[in-house]
């Protein structure tokens, strides 16, 4: 199995048609998050059942994949990553989360980062040190701080909460509105279990908090209580 393979493939499952529309909502074009990625215009369950045959890829060339321009291509390689690391022994699932953290660069679109990060880095860091969460929170690059967020949604999903509002609360004063759509998103992936949590973490910040960030977080709020947080009268 080489990764010209997959690639091959992937150059034959592809659509032009569907690939300009995927070029503009991923913002590919000059200055935008995802300037000069290249879409070759193929479905999310596609990938997936490819993945599925190339499960047994050598990491050697699953990162040349993850390394490649085509956008498609990086996805197939972390979905093989998170299948590894998911069917994975301790030592395996160190090798996948360290290669993942070492190439977080070519994690570079918010669906690579929101397909891998929960399954990968939030599993590895259970019942471990948290520290590489909040140093990802405190990254330079986007896509660190995005991964720190959407890791917590491993813990979120089992009922804990404290690690994602750790994060949050570094991610508060974050200039990019994709990291203000995570946070608010996981913030209401909170409240959805447990709505006293995320409205104690509203209360104190929401006043400081990115409008965007807000509103993602408290988006299935009743009603007035939204428009009350959003007109600042909350007690």
């Amino acid at each position: 199995m080489r990764a010209s393979d997959i690639l091959e493939r992937l150059e034959q499952l592809g659509s032009a048609e569907k690939a300009q529309v995927l070029q503009r909502f991923f913002k590919t074009g000059k200055g935008e998050y995802g300037e000069g990625d290249i879409f070759l215009g193929i479905t999310v369950p596609v990938m997936r059942k490819l993945a599925g045959e190339y499960q047994a890829l050598s990491s050697t060339e699953t990162l040349q994949l993850l390394h490649s321009t085509i956008h498609e291509a990086r996805l197939v390689a972390l979905l093989i990553l998170v299948c590894a690391f998911e069917r994975g022994d301790d030592t395996q699932r160190k090798q996948v989360f360290d290669l993942y953290l070492a190439n977080t660069a070519h994690v570079n679109n918010w669906d690579l980062v929101d397909l891998s990060a929960h399954r990968i880095v939030g599993p590895y860091l259970e019942g471990r040190d948290k520290s590489t969460l909040y140093a990802l929170a405190q990254s330079r690059l986007l896509w660190d701080r995005r991964i720190s967020v959407l890791a917590t949604f491993y813990y979120i999903k089992r009922g804990e909460f404290g690690e994602t509002l750790r994060v949050a609360e570094l991610l508060l004063g974050d200039p990019e509105d994709l990291i203000h759509k995570a946070v608010g998103w996981m913030l209401r992936e909170v409240g959805k279990r447990d709505r006293g949590v995320e409205e104690e973490f509203l209360r104190s910040h929401y006043t400081i908090m990115p409008r965007t960030m807000l509103r993602y977080a408290i988006e299935k709020f009743p009603e007035e209580l939204r428009r009350r947080y959003l007109r600042g009268e909350m007690p």
